[in-house]
């Protein structure tokens, strides 16, 4: 069920030589990719960006044994980003993180299945290196 953001189109932020600037153009963005390139790197640099704006709530493999999935359908008006997907979220988390209208998620994990997206919705890393600074964006996984 693909919506618009509810909560923010972009997210920016800075760390150190690197710098994050994810546009999202629907409810759900899901970021696939290989081992290496730099998935949690972002994770933990949207984690910092977190304790500034309280709208974000990041959860990872630290939260396993948490009550996150009950913190998840409580929340209204946040936007979850969760690390290590493929570990976290079982068919029942999915099929409701597909159907909220109220939250907005960037998923970071290997299986996008039953989330209801397709092949457009899935984005990959993009790296723009420029002058010992790397800029980390996102790009269609399937183009």
């Amino acid at each position: 069920m693909k919506i618009k953001p509810v909560i923010s189109e972009r997210l920016q932020t800075t760390h150190t030589n690197y710098s994050v600037d994810l546009r999202m153009d629907a409810n759900i963005t899901f970021i696939s990719g290989d081992s290496g390139v730099g998935k949690s790197a972002v994770f933990s640099f949207l984690q910092e960006l977190a304790t500034e704006d309280k709208r974000i709530r990041c959860i990872n493999y630290l939260d396993l044994k948490t009550g996150y999935k009950n913190a998840i359908k409580r929340s209204k008006g946040k936007l979850f980003v969760i690390d290590n997907a493929d570990l976290l979220l079982d068919d029942d988390m999915r099929r409701y993180i597909a159907m909220d209208t109220v939250n907005q998620y960037i998923i970071i994990g290997r299986n996008p299945t039953g989330l209801m997206l397709t092949t457009d919705d899935v984005r990959e890393l993009e790296h723009q290196e420029n002058a010992g600074k790397v800029k980390l964006s996102l790009r269609k996984a399937f183009d």
